[in-house]
């Protein structure tokens, strides 16, 4: 099985790399043929014989099909920034950005529902295929504001520019009736990720250069109508997290303090890279209950997933006389990705409006710090994170300007569950404000596009923050523990394309 998940991630990682690498050109593309592409897509893959096997009066895809959808949804590569605060993502449905997700474990608009809550594909047609794409551009800028060495000295260095890099991030879909009670799914997504990367030489770069987070959840779900008030729904999830963290030792310090020569300090740094990965299980559930034909409530609920992440730590550029207390080797490091439930309501006030609501928790005390270890048992590096949980509360409502076209708004607030205490450089997380738009068009009886804008502004954070690094002597340690204190500016802007296609 683990074999198998492999695979299937190399695959989706050489194109996330290729994508990567032709983001301009993506971003002309995306911008230009966004309508084009859709009305294209729905073309070529529903509407062409050679798609399409019809059987006893319905329509099926054909098996090989399937997968050339996935392959299609996936070759523009993993999220790495968490639009969420942490770093979770809550983007995984191009329908549900307009409404700033609010109402997205009851709503069961389309098969995302998948990842919000699985009770939601009993409300499906017989079987729908969702292609989705998230556009992020977080804007994060840090100030410096007395930064110093451990020797008390003013940090050399700049601010390390923004930090932010724009991404992509796809989501895929699969819904399928088997029975008038019983339903089948699958989600491809990217429930984690996040990347903060500095200039090389910013004054905080013994603390962090680049922090980077990449994750792939494979989630079959199942869903059973057991009246017409009452659905449930379950799914399973296997999750792949890739981690990345570099950052620069102060060997300058290090062989200055041994030889009692100061000149050296801060003028020989090198370079520290930790690589990992792991595959790790866990689940969802959901339950819809129907009061009314206008309304409706749903409680959904996402596991844990334990990962132990196994890689490399290596060094680079370490000076001679220090080669032997450098080495590169295998590394561990225990993460523990946090459960959450969420309340949510949709009702149809009438013929052109829709409300809708949510209140999402997450239990982010599970990360208390990030530990990586030698194989040996030695620890490489430790750092308090004390994180607490959070919640989530959105609002959002529905336009209808005819049977065609419908406009979405929202609103949310997103905690955070860094403390200004315990901020440090690779996540400087704080509350968060969404403000977002959207709309959804029928292309045909059974093809729609949603597309979706959100602005999100992040509560400036200050940043007070003592290097952990510890080592055998308490003279170099306290030499090596400078000290990071600034301000961050930070804001978020999101937009995304989705189509749906039933049948």
């Amino acid at each position: 099985m683990r074999l198998f998940f492999n695979k299937v991630y190399w695959f989706l990682s050489y194109y996330h790399n290729y994508m990567i690498n032709h983001k301009n050109f993506l971003i002309q593309l995306v911008s230009i043929t966004i309508i084009d592409f859709s009305i294209r897509l729905e073309e070529i893959l529903f509407e062409s014989e050679s798609y399409i096997t019809n059987r006893g009066g319905g329509c099926i895809l054909k098996k090989y099909d399937y997968v050339s959808i996935f392959l299609f949804t996936t070759l523009i590569g993993l999220s790495n920034y968490a639009g969420a605060s942490g770093f979770a993502l809550i983007e995984q449905s191009g329908s549900g950005l307009g409404n700033a997700f609010a109402g997205s474990a009851a709503s069961a608009e389309d098969a995302s529902t998948i990842f919000y809550n699985p009770a939601g594909m009993a409300f499906l047609p017989d079987n729908q295929v969702v292609l989705g794409m998230h556009v992020i551009n977080p804007d994060i800028n840090f100030s410096s504001t007395g930064s110093r060495s451990g020797l008390g000295f003013p940090e050399s260095g700049d601010n390390g520019g923004n930090t932010g890099s724009l991404t992509f991030l796809p989501n895929f879909y699969f819904a399928k009736s088997i029975t008038d009670t019983i339903h089948l799914g699958i989600g491809v997504n990217t429930p984690f990720g996040l990347k903060t990367e500095y200039n090389d030489q910013w004054v905080g770069r013994y603390q962090t250069v680049k922090s980077e987070v990449n994750s792939i959840n494979i989630n079959p779900s199942i869903a059973y109508k057991a009246n017409d008030k009452l659905s449930l729904g379950f799914g399973v999830s296997a999750m792949r997290i890739d981690a990345d963290l570099t950052s620069a030792v102060d060997f300058g310090t290090i062989l200055g303090s041994l030889t009692s020569n100061p000149l050296l300090f801060q003028k020989l740094d090198g370079t520290t890279r930790t690589k990992g990965d792991d595959w790790g299980f866990g689940w969802n559930a959901g339950v819809i209950f129907q009061p009314t034909d206008d309304t409706r409530i749903g409680l959904s609920y996402r596991s844990q997933i334990h990962e132990t992440l196994k890689g490399t730590t290596s060094f680079y550029n370490v000076p001679a006389p220090l080669a032997a207390s450098f080495q590169n080797g295998p590394v561990t490091a225990k993460l523990v990705t946090p459960d959450s439930a969420s309340i949510s309501i949709f009702t149809k006030l009438d013929e052109k409006w829709d409300l809708l609501g949510d209140l999402s928790w997450t239990d982010w005390s599970k990360f208390q710090n990030l530990t990586i270890i030698r194989t040996s048992g030695t620890i490489v590096s430790s750092n308090s994170e004390n994180w607490h949980n959070t919640l989530r509360v959105s609002a959002g409502a529905n336009y209808h300007v005819d049977e065609n076209l419908k406009l979405k708004v929202g609103v949310a607030y997103d905690e955070s569950p860094v403390s200004d205490l315990y901020r440090t450089a690779r996540i400087p997380d704080n509350d968060r404000i969404w403000l977002s738009f959207g709309g959804q068009y029928k292309l045909s009886e059974t093809s729609k596009i949603d597309v979706g804008y959100t602005h999100i502004f992040v509560k400036d954070a200050s940043l007070d923050k003592t290097n952990e690094i510890q080592t055998a002597s308490p003279a170099l340690t306290a030499a090596l523990q400078d000290k990071l204190i600034g301000n961050y500016s930070s804001s978020i802007d999101m937009m995304s394309v989705q189509f749906s296609h039933s049948f």
